[in-house]
């Protein structure tokens, strides 16, 4: 939803389309409605007492009035919550517009209630010419719609208000719980045992090479304990995270992983989800060296336009490995994405050339961001 749409208030919950909005406009028609009978039926005992002048139609007349007036009411006040008031100086001739036909149709509709009750000596007698009648009419009514309209776009905003009070909660729940499943798959228990067992079976015979591996576990660590605490992170911190995962991997298989990434100094100056990479390198990883014993080439590309950015993971893989990329990692990515950008972040998955796979995202460019790691416009 844009900011014009938000401001001129349209869509189901703002055109009458639900009970709440509709009980309270009938709710208040029939307060309009008691109002008007009981003022008449006392000004009528105040200025003739004997009730032979027939100053004020009958309460029956007037209850019929409001009663074929409210489907009127109705329509007027819908389209007037469909049109908006933006911008001003065109939105505002077809408000008054709504305004005037419901106010004018009150003083025909009056004559007309009491001719269909059949109480026509009302009509003969007003002592009140029928064109002040009319305009005294039509201010009463256009005051009368003004108040019932302030009504329901009062109540519509505080819907939508509270609608978004309920949205921004369960999107604080959803991200929690993404953040937390994210976190605790980064870094699976096997795949840190692994390396664990890797950089112990070099200590004897390479300890300079042990000892750099440390190193770089405890950096890759320490960043993965740091992405946890932002939502977002810079696109450069995202890869060189995936860049020492990727080379503790191959320090593991050195004859057989091969790794390709952007060159940094090239990268755009965006934001991303933090760690959204790592499920992807780490399937590309886990599934690209499973049941064969060739060289597997990883590359992660970066594809950014005006207002989209693309992530893409490429991974030669063995025959009969399609159907293990669509696991955990992949519903994690995605209910990430749907969590921060819904329908406008994409992921998708599948096989490319012969013996590779392609797993892509697809976002908004997030340009600059705040210190606390919230994007910016």
């Amino acid at each position: 939803m844009n900011l014009t749409q938000a401001e001129q208030l349209p869509g189901a919950t703002t055109m009458l389309g639900n009970r709440s909005q509709l009980a309270i406009l009938t709710a208040y028609w029939v307060y309009v409605t008691l109002s008007n009978v009981l003022y008449a039926r006392s000004m009528s005992a105040t200025l003739d007492p004997s009730g032979t002048g027939h100053l004020f139609a009958p309460w029956t007349a007037r209850v019929l009035q409001h009663l074929i007036l409210y489907p009127v009411l109705v329509v007027c006040v819908r389209a007037s919550l469909r049109f908006g008031w933006r911008p001003l100086l065109r939105t505002l001739p077809i408000q008054l517009l709504l305004a005037l036909v419901f106010a004018v149709l009150a003083a025909p509709l009056l004559g007309g209630s009491e001719m269909l009750i059949g109480n026509h000596e009302s009509m003969k007698h007003h002592v009140v010419p029928e064109i002040p009648l009319w305009i005294a009419s039509a201010t009463s009514f256009l005051l009368t719609y003004g108040f019932g309209l302030a009504l329901i776009s009062g109540f519509t905003l505080y819907q939508r208000f509270r609608d978004s009070e309920l949205r921004r909660a369960a999107l604080e729940r959803a991200w929690s719980g993404a953040r937390l499943a994210a976190l605790r798959m980064q870094l699976s228990p096997h795949t840190l045992f692994n390396l664990l067992h890797t950089i112990r079976g070099q200590i004897s015979w390479d300890p300079a090479a042990a000892q750099s591996m440390i190193v770089q576990l405890g950096d890759l660590l320490r960043r993965l304990l740091d992405a946890g605490e932002n939502e977002f992170s810079q696109l450069s911190r995202e890869l060189e995270f995936a860049r020492l995962y990727l080379e503790l991997q191959q320090r593991r298989f050195a004859d057989r992983l091969r790794i390709c990434l952007p060159d940094f100094a090239q990268l755009p100056r965006v934001w991303v989800p933090s760690l959204i990479l790592q499920p992807l390198i780490e399937n590309a990883v886990v599934h690209g060296l499973a049941r064969h014993d060739g060289p597997v080439d990883i590359k992660v590309e970066v594809l950014a336009s005006e207002d989209r950015l693309a992530l893409r993971v490429i991974n030669t893989s063995a025959p009969g490995t399609i159907e293990a990329h669509g696991g955990i990692g992949l519903g994690n990515v995605r209910e990430r994405l749907s969590v921060h950008f819904g329908e406008q972040a994409t992921l998708t998955a599948g096989s490319g050339s012969p013996g590779q796979w392609i797993a892509e995202i697809g976002m908004p460019l997030l340009r600059e961001a705040t210190a606390a790691g919230q994007p910016g416009d």
